[in-house]
């Protein structure tokens, strides 16, 4: 038997290693016409909050009463030291004595 003797392997689509090649990416497509298709179909409607009766589209930030934004100052000075800073009133009173 010569070497460059080969058997007929028949028509491609009866050779099993092939389709396990094709037949993953076949899916994805097929999967994603799907996808597109339900998308186009029903999309997601725009959540809107309705607008509060007597609030103001936006706040200046200096309109915004500085104690009101201690808690979050704070948490940033914790963040960024480490350590809690003193209470503004209790630096007060050690100022003053």
């Amino acid at each position: 038997m010569s070497p460059n003797t080969s058997t007929p392997s028949g028509p491609w689509w009866k050779v099993g290693h092939m389709w396990l090649v094709v037949a993953g990416p076949l899916i994805v497509v097929v999967a994603s016409f799907v996808t597109l298709w339900l998308a186009i179909r029903t999309p997601d409607p725009v959540y809107v909050d309705a607008p509060k009766a007597g609030a103001r589209a936006f706040q200046p930030a200096d309109d915004v009463d500085p104690a009101a934004l201690s808690p979050a100052m704070q948490a940033r000075n914790h963040a960024a030291t480490g350590g809690v800073a003193k209470p503004a009133s209790s630096r007060a009173a050690g100022a003053n004595q």
